[in-house]
């Protein structure tokens, strides 16, 4: 397979787009309950990938709202668009959330899954969200805790031994101090952070194997070191095995939901 790191990373995404939804969908929805979309309203989702939570988005709003999905991934969001075809109120932008150009004002809501941990400048692109929305909008998303407390990445990456390669982005969120700082910086109040624990599943061991192995901290290494596959499969499907779930592997996800207002 052809193209860099973030080609490779989307390209993955979408082949196994379906299981990671499965997988995925609980810790989000946790998050947009807690934004709490109304119809009628405006929905921004930042880093809406393959466009599950734009759907789950749309339902709430109706066809009075309207809900705006932002990827910078073609291929991700070209199974978006499939997936919300006929739906008046959705639509996707191509773009790096980092710097939108969108109607100032214009939404009463932002939300993201797993959307927001690798800005380069967290309280610019934080900033940048607020000046999106009403006076009275409201930011809700859902990240990462710690590794250590994240079974689902710890597991496949202490298997296949490869703690030592770790890219730590997608956890730059795990101090809730962090993520205070960050949203105060940026101009919001109201500022809300709890923990969320949930036991995940994207299916079998097989379908389980597939997106350990090819998305995630383990999933990347792998990506861009293929040389290292061989050897850390056969670890990781034995590590599975070892729970004896073969219909259904659960997981734990520890994720913190955030909410704030503009």
């Amino acid at each position: 397979m052809g193209g860099g790191p973030r080609t490779l990373a989307a390209q993955a995404w979408a082949d196994l787009a379906e299981p990671i939804d499965r997988q995925l969908s609980p810790l989000g929805l946790a998050a947009i309950e807690a934004l709490a979309p109304r119809a009628g309203e405006a929905i921004l989702d930042v880093g809406c990938g393959a466009g599950q939570t734009v759907l789950q988005l749309a339902e709430r709003v109706g066809p009075g709202g309207r809900v705006v999905g932002v990827d910078i991934a073609p291929a991700l969001l070209a199974l978006g668009r499939a997936r919300a075809a006929g739906l008046a109120q959705v639509s996707f932008v191509e773009a790096d959330a980092a710097r939108l150009e969108l109607e100032p004002g214009g939404f009463d809501g932002l939300f993201s899954r797993f959307g927001v941990m690798g800005f380069a400048d967290p309280v610019a692109a934080f900033a940048g969200f607020r000046r999106l929305l009403t006076p009275a909008g409201r930011l809700a998303f859902v990240c990462w805790r710690a590794l250590a407390e994240n079974e689902l990445d710890a597991l496949p990456l202490s298997a296949a031994g490869l703690e030592d390669r770790l890219d730590a982005t997608p956890f730059s969120f795990a101090d809730p101090e962090v993520i205070g700082a960050t949203l105060e910086a940026a101009g919001f109040g109201d500022i809300a952070i709890r923990p969320d624990d949930q036991a995940v599943s994207c299916g079998g061991l097989e379908a389980t194997l597939a997106v350990l192995t090819k998305v995630g901290a383990l999933g990347r290494i792998l990506r861009e070191n293929p040389e290292l596959r061989g050897a850390a499969e056969p670890r990781v499907r034995a590590a599975l095995s070892a729970r004896g779930q073969d219909d259904r592997v659960t997981l734990g996800a520890a994720t913190w939901i955030v909410t704030a207002r503009a």
